[in-house]
């Protein structure tokens, strides 16, 4: 068991704004000779362009925010991401998937739902270690995901999918045994009305597992990743890496859940090694597979290519000697009051 505390800040830039005003006299005017006056006209008319062209600059400016909003939701895995998420699997997601159904496994539980269920990695090892008599329900706010998550499963089995907000959920008070989450809650935009989501949706004695990324102090991939992307963009960099590695710290987490109703909390920091035999597959999944397409699309400064071969290079460089690098998560497990 390990704890932390921590604190992720945010920097919001205010531009400041610029006003110009022309004040002129009727009596200087009148003083002045034609061509002068001309010549002041004309200033005039420059003046009046320049200041409609920078209102229409003003008028484009929310909509232009509104696309850099959209593209820098870390929340959407839309397109081609849900398909080039998959090939994240065998690097960062099975071993803990592994490790969090058997978990699930040994509570024994009849209902259980799962939130932001994505490509159904986590579903898939539920359903083949739980009895076919366990009512599965996996959800995610991303349809695409789950359109990907229902092609892992056969005719007849037992998990229903549904788009649902993890902090709005469509479920009556204590429907559920277990509600689990795999690297989803730090995506989440009010995690404490997530946390009494969970507790509304559990019977009483039910339990809540969810695990979060670890800070980048202890996953160097991430860490290079972010650093990498960052570095194209020094005065804009994407924010993913610091939201999907920013949600470590114990304390608050702890807190969060006590106050949304849960009791007997156990927290395990999950460490495993991986071998890493191609480095330019594992960059190519983590640019392609993740948000951070769109986020890196969206300011057209560099290529997604470009981007993949110096963080391919970067994670190589890394390795050199083994090889492996360390993806760990802290797992939660908490009890419904």
């Amino acid at each position: 068991m390990c704890w932390r505390g921590g604190a992720l800040t945010e920097i919001d830039l205010d531009l400041p704004r610029r006003r110009a005003a022309v004040r002129t006299s009727s009596r200087t005017q009148s003083r002045v000779d034609p061509r002068r006056r001309l010549a002041l006209g004309l200033g005039w008319w420059a003046w009046a362009g320049r200041t409609e062209r920078r209102q229409a600059r003003r008028r484009r400016q929310p909509s232009e925010k509104k696309d850099r909003f959209i593209s820098d939701d870390s929340t959407r895995f839309v397109g081609t991401i849900p398909a080039d998420y998959d090939r994240l699997e065998p690097f960062m997601f099975a071993g803990h998937a592994d490790i969090f159904a058997q978990r699930v496994a040994s509570i024994r539980p009849a209902r259980t739902l799962e939130l932001a269920a994505g490509t159904g990695i986590l579903t898939r090892r539920l359903r083949d270690l739980l009895p076919a008599t366990v009512e599965i329900t996996a959800t995610d706010i991303n349809p695409p995901m789950l359109t990907v998550a229902r092609g892992k499963f056969r005719p007849g089995e037992k998990v229903e999918f549904l788009g649902a907000d993890a902090t709005d959920l469509p479920f009556p008070d204590a429907s559920f045994d277990i509600v689990a989450c795999q690297f989803g809650i730090m995506f989440f935009p009010d995690k404490d009305k997530s946390y009494r989501e969970a507790r509304r949706v559990l019977s009483a004695g039910g339990r809540y597992l969810f695990n979060v990324w670890d800070s980048h102090r202890y996953n160097h991939f991430g860490r290079i990743a972010h650093k990498i992307v960052a570095g194209f963009f020094p005065t804009d960099p994407p924010p993913f890496f610091r939201v999907a590695f920013g949600y470590s710290a114990i304390d608050p987490i702890k807190e969060s859940l006590i106050n949304a109703g849960f009791t007997d909390i156990r927290i395990d920091v999950v460490s495993l090694e991986k071998d890493i035999p191609d480095p330019e597959d594992f960059a190519f999944s983590i640019v392609h597979g993740l948000p951070i397409i769109e986020q890196v699309q969206s300011r057209s400064s560099a290529e997604p290519g470009v981007v993949v071969s110096s963080l391919a290079g970067a994670l190589r460089s890394e390795m050199v000697a083994t090889g492996r690098t360390r993806f760990q998560a802290i797992l939660f497990e908490a009890r419904a009051q």
